[in-house]
């Protein structure tokens, strides 16, 4: 099977939607942007045996490969449009490539987001989506925004896919049913865009949680010029890890861990009770977790001391 006729069969039938002017088919793509929105776009690439293990569930490595990038639109407060996908094979598996489309598409369904156009090559298996999404410009939510006094929250619960990594590489022997868990938060993160969209008005500054809380705190606090005050009694490690794992090693993975694909959000003090209030009113779990401070980088507690992690998070070299 040749390049056209592999997207042709699995691709190309999926690439009408709104705003799709031309999909697949022709040299670009052509979209239509809404009336007075900007377009946000990221783009990751998903390597074999790094971000994934090749002989993984191919639906689920889609799953994944879409998720995670879906998730970089949730941390601006953008509502998915439209995506790109960049796929190197090693060869023509007709059964790997009916799953992994199949598992591709179904979360683009979910997210009402168009595959539109990409490129496919022999080499290597890897993986590079590129999402574009649409937000009002003065609505985005930015790195920068960050200010003395903020208070951090973080969603949801933190250290499940790390600790996915470590059961993957049998390092740990968690039950069936907590493996189940771990699997399912490591290959179908939840991108937080519905969240995003109704806490935003009452954040300051975001950044979804991927290389590690730490990491991507720092981010945050390098953008906007501050730093971090993080207290790690409080992080929301998962359930599952605290069950699979010592203490000591289940706040390492959820803070430096990676892979939860949660949002750190800063939040104005003057906003805190707005902003709990909403939480609590759409059912969406938000952890106070430390406050903004002067100075550069983060810095972490426990018990009330300092306390320095074994790493920072995820490094890509």
């Amino acid at each position: 099977m040749g390049e056209f006729e592999l997207i042709k069969k699995y691709f190309q039938e999926h690439s009408q939607g709104d705003g799709v002017i031309v999909g697949i088919g022709d040299d670009c793509a052509l979209l239509q942007v809404s009336e007075g929105h900007s377009l946000a776009v990221s783009v990751d690439t998903l390597v074999a045996d790094v971000h994934f293990p090749s002989n993984g569930d191919p639906e689920k490595i889609a799953e994944r490969a879409l998720r995670v990038n879906l998730s970089d639109l949730a941390a601006v407060g953008a509502r998915p449009r439209w995506f790109t996908l960049a796929i190197s094979l090693p060869s023509v598996d007709e059964n790997w490539l009916k799953s992994f489309s199949q598992g591709l598409l179904r979360v683009a369904k979910q997210y009402q987001c168009v595959l539109v156009g990409g490129d496919t090559t022999k080499g290597p298996l890897s993986i590079s989506i590129q999402v574009h999404g649409e937000v009002l410009a003065e609505q985005a939510l930015l790195r920068s925004g960050a200010r003395v006094g903020d208070l951090i929250y973080v969603t949801g619960s933190l250290g499940a896919a790390a600790a996915a990594v470590l059961a993957l590489e049998s390092k740990i022997s968690p039950t069936a049913k907590d493996r189940d868990y771990l699997m399912a938060r490591y290959y179908q993160p939840t991108p937080r865009l519905a969240e995003a969209k109704l806490l935003a008005p009452y954040v300051s500054a975001a950044i979804d949680v991927s290389d590690g809380l730490v990491a991507d705190l720092g981010h945050i606090c390098e953008q906007s010029n501050v730093a971090a005050l993080l207290d790690l009694e409080r992080l929301p490690v998962a359930q599952a890890v605290t069950r699979s794992v010592e203490d000591s090693a289940a706040v390492e993975l959820a803070a430096a861990g990676g892979d939860d694909y949660e949002l750190c959000l800063t939040v104005r003090d003057v906003q805190r009770s707005q902003f709990e209030s909403v939480a609590k009113r759409h059912g969406i779990t938000v952890t106070l977790i430390g406050n903004i401070t002067s100075g550069a980088g983060v810095a972490c507690l426990m018990h009330g001391a300092p306390h320095q992690l074994s790493k920072q998070g995820y490094q890509h070299f």
